[in-house]
């Protein structure tokens, strides 16, 4: 998951830094709760830095840190306290700083008076805003762009720049605060075992519009719009019984990450909303992330999956434009708002980049899921063009040389490498080491190809039109066909990553071919192979399935994709495996990330290291990783429909429902599950399956749903 303009691996955070999270705005501090200048800490709001440096000091010296009580995705109190007073041993004054991301920020801060003096203490906020890009900040270099202006008005402190056309900014409000560039100090008595409290609002400024407070201190907390969504996710979201309480951790870890992440369109509110791709430094919508979190995120909640494809829809490609890699058709990659955006696309108000091979039949096959899960008419009949539009560039644009594989190459020098989920510069190479060169056709690119054009079959299928249902079955036959004799490699029993430019296959031993295993593109009589490749000690690291194989020459356990682990990754080889009737395969894989969740304190990083579990008792960190991050959230939610075996085609009103929990699971009972409008619940117990609730007219089938296949009719590939 990179940004097209940076190359290199983020800096991380601090260790120890605290990360709060709503929609596009997100907060990274330490566990003082200040902000320390020069590194990548801040509060940032659609790729700007509105504070880089915020510290409360007592006295002129800063409060000793005691804890850190998270209590939303988008809030936490930092605890500490003041230095003695003189004649003192101990401290008596102790501070609270409850802290509200949204929009921008709100910080009520409480000083407590433990003692029976009264005390008298001088209180300054230093507040610094270098209203970075998030591009630079990540990357480590913070460039000067454009004029800025720090002002001193009533009641705060106004930070602005203007560079070109755009002006950015941001206001800190203080009341009762004597204000200084820089600084916001207050002069305070605290009553004996009395408190002093106050108030300070960052917002940011948007062509000198300052946006309305999330979180406005006239109203509760419980009352802000950020919290009311919050809890209104949380009220509707499925409720799981288990006594595993790794399953019960990460779920309800997942469900309130994933509520953090979703992105409203203030300009729609009739939209449901997206998902953002994670914390802290992609919180915007990207195509591939965005597609595969929310399809993953269906059994908790459909909308997220609807508004992410309503929204990739209104940005899917109209023009020619080499910069940006758009092209007619073309789903884009991500969208940003940042400077770097605006100097490389003249856009003001942010820009959407298309350098991404596989969000455009990411795009077709998550509406072909939507379908199967009851999608509405009006809105399935408002998508289907823009179905039809993504299918056209995969035949126009997408196959660069003709050969009936979609490949990637960049179009200018500022485009990512490469384009697939593996896009690190390095991540796609031969299994002596050696780089592909592109164009590259990857292996998993024509399996999403496959299941898009089985969807569309299956979309005229229900139409009635038989033509353009034959037309696609048949392409996706043919690609099976092509794909199962170029890809396949007989002397090592694996399939290759991807053909390279000079149509050589890249025979590294790797992850991608899992993702195959889940459309269905996989001949069966080499399945079976695949699957002892994926889980065998090169590969299964006993806490996943690693990028890259141990024995390839690029390995590397803590590289980004070549030997790491990636939940997300795991989540989607054990569909995979299971859609093949792999199931202890399946199981192993899903309790391999329950056991990694636990080591996280519940929460699946982006990645790990890809470490033997026999040579480290606990997960390795990947120092960079995105945490929260919408697919490693989306994973535990994942896992279990891939347990429960749980495929629905509600227009053909089916439900496919045969469970294959490990035993360790015990009883599990789901209840409020949404399918179709209608509340179910499912109860598995001993081996047995009760399930109520189940929409009108729809049969509920007792076994595993087939793999899916070019060659049975659409409406029993759904």
């Amino acid at each position: 998951m990179s940004e097209w303009t940076a190359q290199e691996i983020p800096t991380a955070p601090s260790p120890g830094s605290v990360t709060l999270v709503e929609g596009t705005a997100f907060c990274v501090c330490g566990p003082s709760g200040d902000i320390v200048s020069g590194g990548t800490e801040g509060i940032f709001f659609r790729d700007t830095r509105l504070l880089s440096h915020w510290e409360l000091q007592i006295d002129g010296a800063p409060a000793e840190p005691m804890a850190v009580m998270p209590a939303d995705p988008f809030s936490a109190t930092f605890v500490g306290r003041a230095r003695p007073r003189p004649g003192q041993a101990e401290s008596t004054l102790l501070v609270t700083r409850s802290r509200y991301v949204g929009g921008g920020m709100r910080e009520d801060i409480v000083v407590h008076n433990l003692s029976r003096e009264p005390a008298g203490l001088h209180l300054v906020l230093r507040a610094e805003s270098d209203l970075a890009d998030l591009f630079d900040v990540k990357a480590g270099r913070i460039i000067e762009r454009g004029t800025r202006a720090v002002e001193p008005v009533e009641d705060g402190l106004m930070i602005t720049s203007q560079f070109r056309d755009r002006q950015r900014g941001v206001r800190v409000s203080a009341t009762g605060a004597a204000v200084s560039c820089g600084e916001l100090a207050y002069q305070v008595a605290v009553p004996p075992r009395g408190t002093w409290q106050t108030t300070v609002l960052v917002q940011p400024l948007i062509d000198g519009t300052e946006l309305e407070p999330h979180f406005p201190p006239h109203r509760p907390i419980e009352h802000a719009a950020p919290a009311q969504r919050q809890c209104a996710w949380e009220r509707g979201s499925p409720t799981v019984s288990t006594p595993h309480a790794g399953l019960r951790t990460a779920l309800l870890r997942s469900r309130a990450d994933l509520g953090s992440l979703r992105i409203f369109d203030l300009e729609r509110p009739d939209r449901p909303p997206a998902i953002a791709a994670g914390a802290p430094w992609f919180m915007t919508i990207f195509g591939r992330d965005s597609l595969i979190s929310s399809w993953m995120t269906l059994p908790l909640d459909q909308s997220l999956a609807l508004g992410t494809v309503q929204v990739l829809a209104d940005l899917q490609g109209e023009r020619v434009d080499p910069l940006s890699e758009e092209e007619p058709g073309k789903i884009m990659h991500e969208l940003r708002h940042g400077v770097e955006v605006g100097l490389l696309h003249g856009k003001p108000r942010g820009a959407a980049y298309y350098g991404s091979v596989d969000a455009t039949p990411l795009f077709v096959m998550l509406l072909g899921e939507l379908r199967r899960w009851g999608l509405y008419d009006e809105i399935f009949d408002e998508m289907l063009p823009h179905a039809d539009r993504a299918l056209r560039w995969i035949e126009e644009y997408g196959d660069l040389d003709g050969d009936g594989f979609v490949e990637y190459q960049r179009k200018t020098d500022r485009g990512l490498i490469n384009q697939g989920w593996k896009d690190s510069f390095d991540a796609i190479n031969f299994a002596d080491g050696t780089l592909a060169q592109p164009p590259i056709a990857l292996a998993e690119v024509q399996g999403y190809v496959y299941a898009a054009y089985l969807a569309r079959a299956h979309f005229a299928d229900e139409q009635g039109d038989e033509v353009t249902a034959a037309l696609y079955t048949q392409r996706a036959a043919t690609l099976k066909r092509r794909f199962n004799d170029a890809f396949w490699l007989p002397d090592k029993g694996w399939y290759a990553v991807g053909l390279d430019r000079d149509k050589r296959p890249i025979d590294a031993l790797a992850s991608n071919m899992g993702h195959c295993l889940l459309t269905g593109i996989l001949d069966c009589d080499k399945a079976a192979s695949v699957a002892d490749r994926l889980m065998s000690p090169e590969m299964f690291a006993g806490w996943g399935v690693r990028t890259l194989a141990s024995s390839m020459g690029a390995y590397n356990p803590m590289s980004y994709h070549n030997g790491s682990i990636w939940p997300h990754d795991n989540a989607v080889i054990a569909a995979g495996l299971m859609r093949y009737r792999f199931v202890e395969q399946a199981q192993r894989i899903a309790m391999s990330l329950l056991d990694a969740a636990a080591a996280f304190g519940g929460r699946l990083p982006e990645l790990f290291c890809g470490f033997d579990r026999a040579e480290y008792p606990q997960p390795v960190p990947y120092p960079t990783s995105c945490s929260p991050q919408a697919w490693a959230s989306a994973t535990p939610v994942h896992l279990l429909r891939v347990l429960l075996r749980f495929d629905p085609c509600i227009p053909h009103g089916k439900v496919w429902l045969a469970p294959a929990l490990p035993p360790e699971l015990g009883d599990l009972r789901i209840d409020r599950f949404s399918l179709a409008g209608s509340p179910v619940s499912i109860h598995v117990s001993d081996g047995r399956l009760e399930v109520t609730g189940l929409p009108p007219g729809v049969e509920l089938v007792r076994e595993p749903r087939a793999p899916l296949t070019a060659e049975l009719p659409p409406g029993e590939a759904a």
